[in-house]
Order: C-alpha cells, then sequence, then structure tokens
C-alpha cells in the first residue's frame, strides 16, 4: 500500500518528500502508523530491492485495504498533476509566489543490477597433486611454487590462492628439495597470517612439527625485533618498547607545550601518523621535503619526540626497520652472518611494503638473490603507512632476470562479481596488465541501490540482512564496508538498535566522543543545563577560551550566585574582544533551548560563532576525518529529532555504548583497509559517491595534476568488491552530509555496460 494514516493525517507516499521517508519508517517502528482504511497498525518497507510500501503488522488477506489505497492514490495523483512542490507546501501551479525554483523531490529508484563484462566461460582446470596429495594446484599456481631459484614475482589476484602457494612452496623447498627450514625466511605483515600458515604446513602438508618450528617466520617488526635484541638486549627489549599511543601522544603533546601551542586544538593522532610515514617512506639520512607549515611544525615535533625517546632509552615499533637498516649498514659482518643464515626469503602481501622494507629485505637477499613476492598492484591501499605499487611495478628493474608469474584465477568470488570489480580497476593507469577470471558463475549479480541519505541507507541494509538472516543466513556471513570510521556512524546506529548481533570496533562506535562533535553538541547541552560543567569544558575552546577558565567559572558561579554560562561574562582578565564576543553569544543559549536540533547546530555554527572557530582551527586533523565533515555528519543525525531532548538522549545512548563489547560472531563492520585480506557471502560497499570513494583528499589532489591517490582510491573500491563471494549491494546515496551527491565516478565502466539493465526490466 502507498497510503497510511499519522496522527489523523494521510500519508501518501507518491506525493511525500522523499527526506522524510526515514521518518514515516521510524514511526511505524513506534507503532504509530495505521492503515488507512481498516485503522489497523502498518509497517513500512524500507529496503534495497523492493519499493517503499506500507504493509499490515498482521498476517492475513488486506486486498480491501491495498485496494481503497491504490483508488485513493490514484485520486491523488490526478490532483498532484495541478499542484507543484515548494518546500512543505504543494502550490498550484502557475501561481508562484517566490523567484526561488522549488527543489525537485528525489524520487525513489529502482536497484539496479550489474551484468558481467564477459559471459562465464568455464575453463578446464588441469590439477597437479603430485607434490602433494591432497592439495592440488592449477598450471600457474604449480609454476609459482616450484620457480624456486633467483628472484621471483608472483602477481596474485584477489581469491586466487596465494596462502596455498606460499605454504606450498615452504612444504615443496623442505619436503622435497631439501633446503633447511633454518634457512628459509618468510616475511608476513600479520601475526595471524603467521599463525594460519604454520598450521597449514603441519595439517594440510604433513610437515613434521619440528621441521614447522625451525622455519623462520613472522611480521617484518618481529623479525627486526630479533634481529636487534640479538645485537644488544640491553638496549632492544620490551621494556623500552612504546607499545601504546598514549605513550607517543604524551611526548607529542609535552612537545607541544614547549611550542606554546594548545594540545587539545592540535590533532595529536594525525601528527603521530605523520612521524610514522616519514619513518617508513625515508631512509635513515636522508632529507624530508616539508610541504607546508602544518608538516614543518609536525616535522619539529618530531625533533621533540626523537629526543625525549633517546632520553629515555626508549623505542616504537617503526624505529626497529630504520635501525635495523643502520645496524646493516654499520656492521656488514652481522649483515654477512644473516645473509648465510637465510638463503631462501618469501614475502607476502608485497604490495603492503615500504621502502625500508624493501631495502632491508634486498640487502638480506644478497648475494643469491632468492627473492620471492608474493602480492597484487591492485591491492595497493597503504600509502599512509608509506607502501606503493612502485615495489611491484619497477621489480624488473630491480632484478632484471626476476621471472613473473601471473595468478588471475579467482576461487572466492562468482563470475558476475569478479567481472564487475576487474572492470573498476582496469582504469588505473598505473598496474600490471592482467584479467582476473573466476571459476564460479552464479545468477546473482551485483546490485547499485540509491537511498535518500546516510540514514536510509542504514536502514536499507539492516532490513535486507534481517530477511536474508530469517531465509538462513547467519549473522558472520555479512560485512558493511565503509572508507571512514565516520561513514559507519548510521549503519552502527540502527544495527545497535536492532536485534541482530555486530561487531564494530572503537573507530566507529566513538564518534559522538569526537573533538569537534563534543564541542558542537556542548551548546545543545548548555542549552539544557547552563551549569553542565562537562559542556562547558568542551564549549571553552570554541569561544577562545583556556581550560584554566573551567574552575574560575566554578567559582564566579557560586560568589555572583549565577549560572556558568552567565558566569562567562564575569571573566577577569578578558580583552575587550573576547568580553564584547561572549556577551553577544551568552543571551543566544536561551534561544537554543526550544529550537529542533538541526536548528540549534546551525545557529550555533553561524549566529554563536562555532565555523568561525572551525576556520580558525586552521588544520582540521585527519585529512580523511575533517572536522567540518563531523559536523554535517552530527547535521544529519540531528535531523531526525523534534526535541533538543530527545536529540541528546540519543547522543548519551550511543555513548554509553562505546562501552559496550560487541559480538565476536555478528555481521562485521569495518573499514575497507581492514576488510583486506577477508571474505564473506554478503559485503555492503556504503557511500560509493564522489567524495567518499573516492575521497576528497583524492579528489583535490587530482585536480592538481596528480592522480596517485585517484588511483589508491579505485583500488579500495576494487578490494571491497573482492571480499565478496556470492552477494555485492553498492550503495550510490543520493545525499551526503546533508548535501547532494554524486554516483562514484569509479562505477562509470559498470554503467555503460548496464544502461538498459534493471532489476525491475
Amino acid at each position: 500500500m502507498k497510503c497510511a494514516r499519522l496522527n489523523d493525517r494521510t500519508i501518501h507516499l507518491h506525493t511525500y518528500s522523499r527526506e522524510h521517508y526515514q521518518f514515516l519508517y521510524e514511526e511505524a517502528v513506534k507503532g504509530h502508523l495505521f492503515c488507512a482504511h481498516c485503522g489497523r497498525p502498518v509497517i513500512m518497507r524500507l529496503d534495497i530491492l523492493q519499493e517503499p510500501e506500507f504493509l499490515h503488522r498482521e498476517k492475513g488477506d488486506f486486498s480491501a485495504c491495498e485496494e481503497a489505497c491504490h483508488s485513493t492514490s490514484r485520486k491523488q495523483e490526478a490532483k498532484k498533476e495541478d499542484y507543484e512542490e515548494s518546500g512543505v507546501f504543494r502550490l498550484p501551479k502557475g501561481k508562484a509566489i517566490s523567484a526561488d525554483k522549488s527543489p525537485v523531490l528525489t524520487e525513489w529508484q529502482p536497484p539496479r543490477k550489474i551484468n558481467p563484462g564477459t559471459p562465464f566461460l568455464k575453463k578446464p582446470e588441469a590439477q597437479h597433486l603430485s607434490l602433494f596429495p591432497t592439495i592440488g594446484l592449477n598450471t600457474d599456481q604449480l609454476q609459482a611454487v616450484t620457480e624456486t631459484e633467483g628472484p621471483l614475482l608472483v602477481l596474485a589476484g584477489a581469491g586466487s590462492g596465494k596462502t596455498r602457494v606460499l605454504t606450498a612452496r615452504a612444504a615443496h623447498m623442505i619436503e622435497h628439495l631439501g633446503v633447511s627450514p633454518e634457512n628459509m625466511l618468510l616475511v608476513t605483515f600479520t601475526t595471524k597470517a603467521v599463525a594460519e600458515m604454520k598450521e597449514r604446513m603441519a595439517n594440510e602438508y604433513g610437515l613434521a612439527p619440528q621441521h614447522v618450528g625451525r622455519l623462520v617466520t613472522g611480521t617484518f617488526h618481529s623479525l627486526f625485533y630479533k634481529i636487534l635484541y640479538h645485537y644488544d638486549s640491553s638496549k632492544w627489549n620490551g621494556d623500552h618498547l612504546l607499545k601504546m599511543e598514549w605513550q607517543k601522544e604524551q611526548y607529542i603533546k609535552k612537545a607541544l607545550y614547549e611550542e606554546g601551542a594548545d594540545e587539545k586544538e592540535f590533532p595529536v593522532d594525525q601528527a603521530i601518523q605523520q612521524i610514522g610515514y616519514w619513518k617508513n617512506s625515508y631512509l635513515p639520512g636522508e632529507r624530508i621535503p616539508l610541504k607546508d607549515e602544518w608538516e614543518k611544525q609536525v616535522y619539529r615535533l618530531y625533533e621533540h619526540y626523537e629526543r625525549q625517546k633517546k632520553e629515555h632509552g626508549q623505542f616504537d615499533f617503526n624505529d626497529m626497520a630504520s635501525a635495523c637498516y643502520e645496524l646493516f649498514q654499520l656492521r656488514p659482518d652481522i649483515l654477512e652472518h644473516y645473509q648465510t643464515r637465510f638463503t631462501y626469503i618469501l614475502i607476502d602481501e608485497f604490495q603492503d611494503i615500504n621502502p625500508v622494507q624493501y631495502k632491508i629485505m634486498q640487502m638480506l637477499a644478497s648475494p643469491e638473490q632468492n627473492l620471492c613476492c608474493v602480492g597484487d598492484d591492485d591491492q595497493s591501499i597503504y600509502a599512509f603507512r608509506g607502501s606503493s605499487p612502485s615495489f611491484i611495478l619497477d621489480f624488473q628493474k630491480d632484478y632484471p632476470g626476476a621471472k613473473t608469474v601471473y595468478l588471475t584465477a579467482n576461487y572466492r568470488s562468482t563470475h558476475p562479481i569478479v567481472s564487475s570489480a576487474d572492470l573498476v580497476v582496469k582504469k588505473n593507469k598505473k598496474r600490471y596488465v592482467k584479467t582476473l577470471e573466476a571459476t564460479r558463475d552464479d545468477v546473482q549479480h551485483p546490485v547499485l541501490f540509491y537511498p535518500y541519505d546516510e540514514e536510509e541507507e542504514a536502514t536499507m541494509v539492516v532490513s535486507d540482512i534481517k530477511e536474508k538472516i530469517q531465509n538462513g543466513a547467519r549473522p558472520e556471513d555479512f560485512a558493511v564496508l565503509y572508507r571512514t570510521n565516520s561513514g559507519g556512524r548510521a549503519i552502527y546506529e540502527r544495527l545497535h538498535q536492532s536485534s541482530v548481533p555486530y561487531t564494530a570496533d572503537r573507530g566507529v562506535q566513538s564518534f559522538y566522543s569526537r573533538r569537534i562533535v563534543r564541542q558542537i553538541l556542548a551548546y545543545l547541552y548548555v542549552s539544557q543545563n547552563e551549569d553542565d560543567t562537562e559542556a562547558i569544558k568542551h564549549l571553552l575552546p570554541a569561544l577562545f577560551l583556556k581550560q584554566s577558565a573551567l574552575n574560575t567559572l566554578k567559582a564566579l558561579s557560586i560568589t555572583e550566585d549565577c549560572s556558568m554560562v552567565k558566569a562567562l561574562t564575569k571573566l577577569p582578565d578578558l580583552k575587550p574582544f573576547q568580553l564584547n564576543k561572549i556577551k553577544k553569544i551568552v543571551p543566544f543559549f536561551a534561544s537554543l533551548r526550544t529550537m529542533k536540533p538541526v536548528e540549534a547546530i546551525t545557529f550555533a555554527e553561524g549566529k554563536m560563532g562555532f565555523s568561525e572557530y572551525l576556520k580558525k582551527r586552521g588544520n582540521e586533523g585527519n585529512k580523511l576525518e575533517k572536522g567540518s565533515d563531523d559536523l554535517r555528519d552530527v547535521k544529519v543525525v540531528a535531523k531526525k529529532f523534534k526535541t533538543i531532548p530527545d536529540f541528546l538522549a540519543h547522543v548519551d545512548h550511543m555513548r554509553a555504548a562505546e562501552k559496550n563489547k560487541t559480538a565476536e560472531n555478528g555481521v562485521q563492520l569495518m573499514t575497507v583497509h581492514r576488510s583486506k585480506g577477508l571474505e564473506f557471502k554478503t559485503v555492503y560497499v556504503l557511500g560509493a559517491v564522489d567524495g567518499s570513494i573516492p575521497h576528497d583528499f583524492s579528489l583535490e589532489t587530482a585536480r592538481k595534476g596528480d592522480e596517485t591517490a585517484l588511483e589508491e582510491e579505485r583500488r579500495l573500491l576494487y578490494v571491497a568488491m573482492t571480499r565478496a563471494e556470492q552477494h555485492l549491494y553498492i550503495s550510490c546515496p543520493a545525499n551526503r552530509r546533508g548535501k547532494t551527491a554524486h554516483r562514484s565516478r569509479f562505477l562509470q565502466p559498470l554503467m555503460q555496460l548496464n544502461k538498459r539493465s534493471s532489476l525491475h526490466k
């Protein structure tokens, strides 16, 4: 049905603003919507595949209601032709009251299936079982396993059996070629990958436990740590390691204090990330180019940070690689010892290696050059850590005699998914030319769907997940992927409100604890309680006051018998311009009290100077998640609530939920970066619009002529798509952060193939 009753008013979906569909959905959940014909409660269907409509909560024959609704809708449709929308009003055509053109309503668009670019051709797979009785290898995998001498690059596409090749290669060399496990080095990026490979070699290949135990495996950090510890155990031991972020933050904050900067207004986390990037991207002694004033300031903090570590005899994880490189440079005898020890080196996830790590591996591999590197240039997505696809692309230059093996058979995903992902990534210019091919077909095609905004997007996804679970799927079969943690805010909230188990990390759970979010919400909290100490503490920086003013305000509120807000005008030592600004702002808090939440935020942003504060902050912190973006995200969720108390109750509830431990076996919520290496039966990719995927910063650099970041963003979408085994849904919301959004340019190759394709045709 397309009509329902809400507060004694009949709602017709075809004349109701799409912007408010989410409101209707939530009113139905609360039990506030009723059938316009029989008066029984109805719910609203708002999902991916089917057009929105109202359904009776009860089971039964409601054909009479549906016919009555259909008849009423036809009459309304006829009337609609004589009217046009103007905001929340419907005006007769030809009687314009304003020169401004009314916004066109965003109509519901049916989802669109993505047809594969090429038909599926089942290729006969020749299985070679001669190496190990229970392990099958295709022709390319067998070549990668048996080419053991000299440099070898294995280009392993998504789902192509990379782990099988690595473990089979190591097992083959030990069991069939007589290579001693002590002379082999297998390096990867996670301890989980190390454990999985060892377990496979013991259980699937039948290697004796003593052989597996003697094989030298580990992450880059663990390898470098062992080398340094063996060289100087008094200096390089775990007691001196800065393991936690807060330890690094303490040193940065101390450096900020010495610089006379306000630590509460400086993006400390971004500075730590930038320092790590420099350490990983430049060899010791290399000059670091500083692009702007912010980087110059961070570099000064970097120097402070290094001095403080040295004074305390401490080191961090990134120091291990640089120190190991310097050790080999200064002590050729130690380098020679390890070169003799490791005659065969295998590197997993080679596309994620950084310059310092690569240089050390090259040093260790000399002079035999038995270096096997397994990776995929199309999955290089960690530029912020110093990695680059250039190490794969230039491997032949570094090792002119190297062999290259392509693993292009995908065993994970269906043909429609693999074909679609391949079409996307092929638009990149800097990559090896190759085509990933699926080994199985399916009638299920990837789907593009078009929600109104982030809130409706989350509702559609959760509705689809619930339906699939009712049909037998398990919660752990699903993953919801987003570009940055802020992109997962709405889906996290919707799952938290549902009965579906889910797992999410702190990055997405802590949205309402972000600095800018807390500061803008402080205006709303103070409007309801002018003595809210916690809120005023977050408000002070936005008023350009130091935190030390908080205790003074507490005292003044007692001595002057007034609220802490009123006490702001009585602070001593204020400069005239500060006092005038505060006197102007203080009365506005009473005005905020009865506003709608989104109106109050907009008012605080403009009339109360919060937007001015944001601009004067200068650098907004992490370039991926800016303070101004957080502000727009807050306004999106605030639009759902009619009163400030209702909105703040929601905020308080979600803040309390930050401490909750999520389910281990539930729907996986994660960024695309965190999903790399994982696979799920069903994957939802959120926010496939310009500004999200690709991110704004990559579009900015592309406009300046550098498409490096843009190509990495395209690889990110490729990684996201290839996590799906069977079902892939890509969301293209019409609005993002309160503004009109445009479908991701990365989807254009798929749209060209599917101009006439729709699920409803």
